[in-house]
């Protein structure tokens, strides 16, 4: 699957999994929106990348955007660790939702990594 296309469906499911956890706990925060707030960006950067010219651009976008919603939500990760373990953690739902965040983003920047090195040496290569 190209690039373009994963930064499409990574996207829709950053929208999909905000409004899935601000609907799901009873709106009680918006802060649950935040996986949208990364996945708008991420499926306009898609939409971007059709265009051949920018591709490169789009895509590199895209990959800063995943690495700061990696950073951005890496604690969870920690957090769900804690939570499966059986311990006590507060707001448990923000904790499942960065752990989804920070690991799809961490799968996502694993394949932009791969698609950057590969464009290279395809242009570099006789």
């Amino acid at each position: 699957m190209s690039m373009p296309r994963w930064t499409l469906l990574l996207g829709c499911f950053f929208v999909l999994l905000g409004i899935g956890f601000y609907v799901g706990t009873d709106r009680q925060s918006v802060t649950a929106l935040i996986p949208t707030f990364l996945g708008v960006p991420l499926v306009a950067t898609a939409l971007w990348a059709r265009r051949e010219k920018a591709r490169a651009a789009a895509m590199h976008v895209a990959a800063v955007i995943a690495l700061l919603g990696l950073a951005g939500t890496a604690s969870g990760l920690v957090k769900a660790v804690r939570l499966v373990a059986g311990q006590v953690v507060e707001r448990p739902e923000a904790a499942i939702a960065q752990a989804l965040v920070a690991l799809a983003s961490l799968g996502y920047l694993v394949l932009s990594i791969r698609s950057f090195v590969l464009a290279r040496r395809a242009r570099t290569a006789p």
